[in-house]
């Protein structure tokens, strides 16, 4: 992650970590924390505090641990590590530049998405590339995964601890950035457990669905713009169902 803007971990049948992001956002996040520039709100110090936590758990001690227990347990460890950040993320709750960390720590432990457990039901969110090929399944970089732990431990522990009781927030700005996206962009729901429903997006003005998009974002709001001329911002997208979806930027 110290390294500069690279891909981990690729290798026969791996799934490739994309950390160009999150070398740029946790360098930036560091120098803004230790600068005194960044006082996160108790939003951004809570979320990063159950960050944290997911980062910091142990793995489960099993009396008869095997070599396939072992490697669900390390890859359950990260998965959940995604899934906490994307629930913060999505909450819409933290300031822009938490939740551009946050999007950047998401977008580099996507291989876990559906690893060792896929969202059950077929119509639940599908980010990256997809598991198999022509060579077999494909399956995630595991010790790559694990190798960015002790850096995001570190930054996750000075998010959450910033702001002591009593300190004023200060929050930096982010600049906004945009991008072109040819393709679909749908809108998750889950109105039950294990039940989820998904929506293609359209444009407002015609119809369109297949863009190409030009993705406005500053971190409070992602605007969508057709090629038709329409702008807009009234979407329902969450960060994730965008951000995820973009290439590595």
């Amino acid at each position: 992650m110290t390294g500069g803007h690279q891909t981990h971990g690729a290798g026969s049948g791996a799934l490739p970590l994309q950390t160009r992001a999150l070398t740029r956002e946790a360098g930036r996040a560091r120098q803004l924390l230790a600068a005194g520039e960044w006082r996160p709100a108790a939003e951004d110090s809570q979320a990063a505090a159950r960050v944290l936590a997911r980062l910091t758990a142990p793995l489960p001690t099993r009396r008869a641990a095997t070599t396939h227990t072992l490697a669900t347990d390390r890859d359950r460890r990260l998965q959940r590590i995604l899934r906490t950040t994307l629930h913060h993320l999505d909450a819409g709750a933290v300031s822009p530049p938490a939740a551009a960390l946050l999007a950047a720590v998401a977008r580099a432990f996507l291989p876990w998405h559906t690893t060792p457990n896929p969202p059950p039901a077929a119509a639940a969110p599908r980010y990256g590339t997809p598991l198999g090929t022509a060579d077999g399944p494909a399956v995630p970089p595991t010790e790559a995964g694990e190798a960015l732990l002790p850096d995001l431990i570190a930054l996750f522990a000075v998010l959450a601890s910033a702001s002591p009781p009593g300190s004023v927030p200060l929050t930096p700005p982010v600049e906004p950035w945009q991008v072109r996206y040819a393709g679909r962009f749908r809108r998750y729901g889950r109105p039950a457990f294990g039940v989820w429903t998904a929506e293609t997006i359209g444009c407002p003005a015609c119809g369109g669905k297949d863009g190409p998009w030009t993705v406005t974002c500053d971190w409070r709001l992602i605007s969508l713009g057709c090629p038709c001329g329409a702008v807009t911002h009234e979407h329902g997208l969450v960060f994730s169902e965008v951000w995820l979806l973009l290439p590595d930027l």
